[in-house]
């Protein structure tokens, strides 16, 4: 019994898993080992407990923790569709947190910018639990620090491009301040799931939810890849761009979303594209139930490893009509 349970801190190498009670045992996203030994690591998993830049609705500093725990049950078998253990492939490891000071605000967004700045500097992508959205801001200029502008596609209830003045720290304004500073490279840039307004598309591809409802969510994912090419792409996922029904528990909910087998289905379909990072925001575990929110996160994050997990070789072995 010595290789069962407990692997958050008990296991040496970052690849392959151990047999663990879904029920029990030490908690990491997907039962990762914690570690900060970066060494032959593909990705890192951050969380980033922070939520003073919401406007309506807080909770989302307590997101890290829940989809942690609400990742037990993807740790247990093989992924679905695929039909592999993405940790055969992929070395990846739960980093923990970033450590905030939110008695001084002003140095929030310089110390996740730095965190991931060292994260990314070992050649190791970065996966970021959140926390509000407006974490997205220092995370990309870590990520284009490295890359050069990144072609951003955004999942999303809004379009967080309203007016910027350069300072506030704000989760509805960053993405355009990243464009504004050159950060994010609109021309490949596509927003997917908007059905809020704003009077400017600010040089975005729009992929409104009633859009996608009438043309399916395979338009949707054809356009989002053909516009990004063969540019690094940035996948900022905000779980409100989920219907309520599907994501209770975020900060800004908004009806006529997607449902959570589209948004699955739309990160399974970007294996074509240069993923160089990811981030799923704006989990509020106090608004959810029964874990619904937490656990179309944990998905999601999931199988954007296992998109990486295929790209790097992979085998699948589907069962069913898939």
């Amino acid at each position: 019994m010595t290789n069962t349970g407990d692997q958050a801190f008990r296991k040496a190498d970052p690849k392959g898993r151990w047999q663990e009670m879904t029920y029990g045992g030490a908690l990491s996203f997907l039962r990762r080992k914690y570690s900060r030994d970066l060494t032959a690591v593909d990705v890192a998993v951050m969380g980033v407990p922070f939520d003073n830049a919401v406007t309506f609705r807080p909770g989302c500093r307590l997101g890290p923790q829940a989809v942690r725990a609400a990742s037990v049950q993807l740790a247990e078998l093989q992924a679905f569709p695929w039909g592999f253990d993405p940790f055969e492939t992929l070395s990846v490891v739960d980093f923990g947190d970033v450590f905030l000071d939110p008695h001084h605000p002003e140095t929030i967004k310089p110390a996740i910018e730095a965190q991931a700045r060292e994260i990314i500097a070992t050649g190791t992508r970065l996966l970021t639990i959140g926390g509000d959205h407006s974490i997205a801001y220092p995370l990309l200029k870590a990520h284009a620090e490295k890359h050069g502008p990144i072609a951003l596609i955004q999942f999303d209830a809004h379009c967080d491009t309203w007016e910027d003045n350069g300072t506030e720290m704000n989760h509805g304004t960053m993405f355009a301040r990243a464009a504004n500073e050159g950060i994010i490279d609109v021309s490949g840039s596509t927003q997917v799931g908007l059905r809020t307004y704003n009077s400017s598309d600010y040089g975005f591809e729009l992929l409104t939810s009633p859009w996608i409802h009438r043309n399916g969510i395979d338009a949707a994912i054809k356009i989002a890849v053909e516009r990004a090419g063969d540019a690094p792409v940035y996948l900022s996922f905000d779980i409100d761009g989920l219907d309520p029904a599907f994501a209770p528990g975020t900060g800004t909910p908004v009806p006529g979303g997607l449902a959570s087998w589209q948004a699955l289905e739309f990160v399974r379909g970007l294996k074509p594209l240069n993923l160089i990072g990811m981030d799923i925001v704006e989990v509020s575990p106090p608004f959810d139930h029964a874990e619904i929110t937490a656990i179309a996160a944990a998905h999601v994050a999931h199988d954007w490893l296992c998109v990486l997990a295929e790209q790097m070789g992979a085998k699948t072995a589907p069962v069913g009509r898939i």
